[in-house]
C-alpha cells in the first residue's frame, strides 16, 4: 500500500477508524456478506492533500465507500472466577465477532 496525502475518519458501528484508500480495518460484525459493497457516509474528518474538513459532526457530501472482505472470530479471552473458601471455580471463554472491511474509495 503506499502512502497517500488522502485519508479520512469514520465512524462504524460506533468506533472510529483513520482509513486510506486500500487500507483493511477490523471491526465488530457487520451485517452483509462477503465481497458485498458498503457506502459508508459518517465521515468525521477528511484530509486532501493538506487541505482538511472537519465535520459537524460529519462532512456534507463526503462518502467512504467499503468492501467486507471476510467475517472472522478475534482472539480467544479467558475469563476466571474464583471464590475462596468455597471450592467455586468458573472458567468462561469468549471470541469476538469481527468482519474485515477494505476501503476501496475516499470521495
Amino acid at each position: 500500500m503506499k502512502k497517500s496525502d488522502k485519508f479520512a475518519v469514520i465512524k462504524i458501528n460506533n468506533a472510529q477508524f483513520k482509513v486510506e484508500e486500500g487500507s483493511v480495518v477490523e471491526t465488530n460484525r457487520l451485517a452483509g456478506n462477503e465481497g458485498d459493497k458498503m457506502d459508508i457516509t459518517e465521515v468525521l474528518l477528511l484530509s486532501d492533500s493538506g487541505k482538511v474538513s472537519v465535520g459537524t459532526p460529519y462532512v456534507e457530501k463526503a462518502t467512504v465507500k467499503a468492501e467486507i472482505v471476510e467475517h472472522i472470530r478475534g482472539e480467544k479471552i479467558r475469563m476466571m472466577t474464583y471464590k475462596a473458601k468455597a471450592r467455586s471455580r468458573r472458567r468462561v471463554g469468549h471470541r469476538q465477532e469481527l468482519t474485515k472491511v477494505k476501503i476501496t474509495k475516499i470521495s
